[in-house]
């Protein structure tokens, strides 16, 4: 299995909202799509939301296609709305 590590920055006073809409619309999907999900884990003091996903093939390709998704697509609101800043990081076992 691969993974990518998603580290976001969220507005001041929205983590809240974002972790709901994240629960609701994100979560599903991906699961629904093959991925497994690993947490999330949030830090309030900095208003951080991080979380975990993989894929059993090839990871890059399978994101790809779950942003062209017709479901992502019509997720609107988009609740990328909420984040000042993301890092993502495609990590390999070691």
């Amino acid at each position: 299995m691969q993974f990518q590590l998603r580290d976001y920055a969220v507005q001041d006073g929205r983590l809240d909202d974002f972790v709901r809409e994240w629960r609701e619309v994100v979560l599903p999907l991906r699961k629904s799509l093959g991925f497994s999900v690993l947490g999330p884990w949030i830090e309030r003091e900095t208003s951080r939301f991080v979380w975990l996903v993989g894929y059993d093939g090839d990871i890059r390709e399978a994101d790809a296609l779950y942003y062209a998704s017709d479901e992502r697509k019509a997720m609107d609101p988009d609740p990328g709305r909420f984040l000042s800043e993301r890092r993502e990081v495609w990590l390999e076992p070691a």
